[in-house]
């Protein structure tokens, strides 16, 4: 575990083409992604865990019952990706003095496990607040993405629609980690 890197999951779409917010969204075997989700950020060395929430709000929450996890309502989270990541990076600045880089995941990427959190976060290792490093597939750019505080204010400000952080990673030549082997990295929209 990395005690100064924070778990940041954007947790907060509707999930228009899924039917459902891919929060509420459960494998066929039960498995909840949210939920699957907090853990590949906890074992992959997260030292906290903080959950962007926003359509269905109240039904998320009722998922999250483990008091160690932090949940922050993006209000604005129908404008796209670009609002959870603000409002969750806005949430960690808060209390900054405890954290040197968030690893920022998001929710519909199920086939993402612990390993490939853990390889983004040792690639920057030691983490220090000026890291910038994001999990490539076969060369694509993708999740999670290891932001360190020096960089939040800059990525919260120009975290609009459904960009996020792309064209600031892509501007400071954030650290390419490969996790090819490890993952697809490709985002579930729809059901199979």
């Amino acid at each position: 575990m990395t005690d100064r890197v924070a778990g940041l999951l954007l947790a907060a779409g509707a999930g228009t083409r899924m039917g459902q917010p891919k929060a509420l969204v459960r494998d066929d075997d039960g498995t909840s992604w949210l939920l699957r989700s907090i853990e590949v950020l906890r074992d992959g060395g997260c030292a906290t865990v903080s959950v962007v929430v926003g359509a269905e709000a109240d039904a998320v929450r009722k998922l999250l019952t483990d008091e160690a996890v932090t949940v922050v309502e993006a209000v604005d989270w129908a404008e796209g990706m670009g609002a959870s990541l603000r409002t969750g990076l806005w949430a960690l600045a808060r209390n900054a003095d405890a954290t040197d880089a968030a690893c920022v995941h998001l929710v519909d990427l199920p086939d993402i496990g612990p390993k490939v959190v853990s390889r983004v976060i040792g690639a920057a290792a030691p983490v220090e607040p000026d890291a910038l490093a994001r999990a490539t597939y076969s060369g694509r750019p993708g999740h999670p993405v290891l932001i360190g505080r020096d960089h939040w204010a800059s990525i919260a400000a120009g975290a609009v629609g459904d960009r996020g952080a792309r064209t600031y990673l892509d501007a400071y030549d954030a650290q390419p980690v490969e996790c090819a082997d490890l993952a697809t990295g490709r985002d579930v929209d729809r059901r199979s």
